[in-house]
């Protein structure tokens, strides 16, 4: 395993996250990870080197259950050989007026519930979810500089927001003196790039740590999806069960001309060096120079973990790397687009 500098902190990790989303979540009534099953990927993973470890407060059914069942996990370790991130914003409670967001009130509430599913007296790092339009980003950034100051926070992230949203939180914080946000946790992959370029390049000029979510874009980049007609980029064919088959929005949401052309071109690279698309996805990322950028896989079985731990076995030239990068665009230079 490789280990890198989480941004500006002095916090080492592990250069894939371990993302639990799937923990305890049900699909048309069934768990798409058991409690066993979880166990056995934290398992792999950390005997991989992995210690780098993402959760929030709503995953799993009921809610914290994700964090319930890496608690139970961790019990049997130790805990400072890990580094656990979770989330507060989404509503925990959907009977209580104060139970979302981002005030002073559901914060407080919600780091007591992480901690104490989690079996610690701290988190690494703490994401604010999502921006929230209705609290004073004040309130939100003196709330959680207050985690900070008492011990029960390490570090500030930020998941999807815009980039001019970010901009505000860190200059509240620098205004104040508040502890800033670290670490964020935007939609991006390898067919995605200029859709949040503005917000990449605060974290780059911030020297703010990347972790992006969905780095497979939902698995369309792993290469198990093949057109279906050569006319509509939307048009997918993939195996049984796959997320091309169960989730409607997976066509308007990962698949367009742009990533076609950018799986063609991670599908030679692969060739090139011996490796899975998925890998070389993956190596894609971890490669990019203007930020540290350390992606969260969220596999559902010990094959697509172990596949997806191995993309630190391989290492990509700058010419491959670049060849990805320009596979988004048409020869007038224009990005392809649906």
């Amino acid at each position: 395993m490789e280990y890198r500098q989480l941004g500006a902190t002095g916090t080492r990790v592990s250069s894939l996250c371990y993302g639990t989303w799937r923990f305890g979540r049900k699909t048309d009534g069934t768990n798409e990870t058991e409690r066993d099953e979880a166990h056995s990927l934290l398992d792999t993973f950390a005997e991989r080197g992995g210690n780098f470890i993402d959760t929030a407060n709503v995953y799993g059914d009921p809610n914290g259950t994700s964090e319930e069942w890496i608690g139970d996990w961790l019990a049997e370790r130790d805990r400072e050989d890990f580094v656990v991130a979770s989330k507060v914003y989404f509503p925990f409670d959907e009977d209580n007026p104060n139970g979302r967001g981002l005030s002073r009130t559901h914060i407080r509430n919600q780091i007591e519930g992480t901690l104490d599913r989690l079996g610690t007296d701290y988190l690494d790092l703490y994401y604010i979810h999502r921006w929230d339009d209705d609290t004073p980003i004040e309130e939100t950034m003196q709330a959680l500089n207050g985690l900070v100051e008492d011990g029960r926070v390490n570090y500030l992230g930020a998941s999807t927001m815009a980039a001019w949203q970010l901009t505000k939180a860190l200059w509240k914080s620098d205004a104040h003196d508040y502890a800033r946000f670290d670490v964020t946790q935007p939609l991006f992959h390898a067919g995605y790039y200029e859709d949040v370029k503005g917000y990449l390049d605060v974290c780059g000029d911030q020297d703010i740590a990347v972790c992006p979510y969905s780095p497979l874009a939902g698995g369309f980049l792993t290469g198990k999806y093949e057109r279906a007609d050569e006319d509509d980029p939307q048009a997918v064919k993939g195996p049984d069960g796959s997320r091309a088959n169960i989730d409607d929005r997976f066509g308007d949401y990962y698949v367009s001309e742009r990533g076609w052309k950018v799986l063609d071109a991670i599908r030679e690279v692969a060739d090139e060096v011996d490796a899975s698309p998925a890998q070389v996805a993956l190596r894609w990322l971890m490669q990019i120079q203007q930020f540290t950028c350390v992606p969260i896989v969220g596999a559902r079985t010990q094959e697509q973990l172990e596949e997806n731990l191995s993309a630190v076995d391989i290492s990509l030239s700058d010419e491959q790397h670049d060849r990805i990068f320009e596979a988004r665009y048409d020869e007038s230079g224009d990005l392809w687009g649906h």
